[in-house]
């Protein structure tokens, strides 16, 4: 899919931007999700790192926005789980900022990633999370590895 989007920028001949959706959990310190999500979001980050090196002189920008954790379909469950124990207000509260993110604050980002104000960005990992990239999160014996 990425190769068919870059050859139709190339073709236009005009500055464009691509991102692709990574997460938080694909950044090396946050221990953010399971091992097999975590690591696909790694891989997404790494081809996002790569194409932009390899778009050098194209004038189209690659970049990947990393959310943590933010309330959508995907997340259902979990905000389900906990409106039924009545702990809502608890999610999030590993992050500096204490709270869940909403999918605008996400899609602002996109936005600035595909705009003109964004020109000069290229070839980023762009955390919107609260500050969770920015800490150390995981609680000690929450998730262990299954052998």
């Amino acid at each position: 899919m990425l190769l068919h989007q870059l050859q139709r920028l190339r073709a236009a001949g005009s500055p464009e931007a691509i991102y692709r959706g990574a997460s938080v959990g694909g950044t090396w310190h946050t221990g953010a999700g399971d091992t097999i999500y975590s690591a696909s979001k790694a891989a997404v980050i790494s081809i996002v790192q790569t194409v932009a090196n390899q778009l050098t002189g194209t004038n189209i920008r690659a970049n990947a926005v990393c959310p943590g954790l933010v309330e959508t379909g995907m997340t259902k469950l979990v905000f389900d789980m906990a409106d039924a124990r009545g702990t809502r207000s608890k999610i999030g509260q590993l992050n500096p900022l204490q709270r869940y993110g909403v999918s605008d604050e996400v899609a602002g980002v996109a936005l600035f990633l595909a705009s003109d104000e964004s020109s000069y960005v290229n070839g980023q990992a762009i955390p919107v999370c609260g500050g969770l990239s920015s800490s150390h999160p995981v609680v000690a014996g929450k998730k262990k590895l299954k052998f």
